[in-house]
Order: structure tokens, then C-alpha cells, then sequence
């Protein structure tokens, strides 16, 4: 080696591009979910949903899953979909399948759950959330691009 330049070995793979889309995906649920969960918890007077459905949506009975807000739930999973997807944008753990498929396995729980979720507004409670719509949409994309992910780094393996 001659030179300290000659030492230092620079990777210029980008981060992947999946993971940094379901990290922002994640960042706009968990702001989402927080919004509910202040409403749910009290400390906001009235929801700002347009149509009134927000609230018969927040109100009903199954707004609450094991005693506790739903909402919450929903803080816990897009704030594990965060973190996952920042550490798995960096460094060694950027090619780590293993993460990638924990991710889809959190997204593809919190996919299932968001859709029976759907039903009960559909068919049960006969009235629609906005804010729960919109956060259905982004887990169902953050599923796909986990799906992407798994996929991508199945095909860097050796």
C-alpha cells in the first residue's frame, strides 16, 4: 500500500431503495397513528376528518384491541417498521435478507390486521375513517415494497 487512500475502500453501492421508501412510508403511518392515538387518549377535542366517519370510527367498539387503543397498535408497528428500515439502509445489514423478511413479516401482519380493520368500517360500524384509509393504503404499499426488498436481496445472494 502506498498511501492512506489506498487503505480505505469506499462502497458506493446505494442504500436500498425499498427499505428507504418504507421508512417514509412508516414515518407518515406513525404520524398518522400518533394523531388518532392523541384523539383516542383525550388529548385532542375533535378529529379532523371531514365527514363525521372519523369519529363513529373512534368511538365504536372496536376502536380498543387487548384494552388498548388501536391506533397504538399502530404506533408500535410503523415505529418498528421505522427502525428496521433506517438500520437496514446502512452498512453491513443493507444486503441482510434476514431483515428484509422481518420487515415483511411485521408488514404482512399489520396488512392482515388493517384489512379485517377495513371490514369492520365496511360491514360492521357502516362508516369510514379518512385517516384510517389513508394508513391501510400505506401499509399495503409498505408490504409491497417489502416484498420488493426480500426479492432484491434474494437475487444479491451467492
Amino acid at each position: 500500500m502506498n498511501s492512506l487512500a489506498d487503505a480505505v475502500v469506499v462502497d458506493h453501492t446505494p442504500p436500498p431503495l425499498a427499505r428507504m421508501v418504507i421508512a417514509v412510508l412508516a414515518l407518515a403511518g406513525l404520524l398518522i397513528s400518533l394523531y388518532l392515538t392523541l384523539y383516542k387518549l383525550g388529548y385532542l377535542g375533535v378529529i379532523q376528518c371531514g365527514t363525521g366517519g372519523c369519529e363513529v370510527v373512534q368511538t365504536s367498539q372496536y376502536a380498543y384491541f387487548l384494552r388498548l387503543p388501536v391506533a397504538l397498535w399502530g404506533m408500535g408497528a410503523y415505529t418498528t417498521l421505522l427502525a428496521l428500515a433506517l438500520a437496514g439502509v446502512h452498512g453491513s445489514r443493507a444486503d441482510d435478507r434476514r431483515l428484509g423478511l422481518v420487515i415483511l413479516t411485521v408488514a404482512t401482519i399489520r396488512v392482515v390486521f388493517s384489512a379485517y380493520l377495513t371490514y369492520l368500517e365496511a360491514a360492521v360500524i357502516r362508516a369510514w375513517c379518512r385517516w384510517c384509509v389513508v394508513s391501510a393504503v400505506l401499509i399495503t404499499l409498505i408490504f409491497f415494497a417489502a416484498l420488493f426488498d426480500v426479492r432484491r436481496s434474494r437475487n444479491l445472494a451467492p
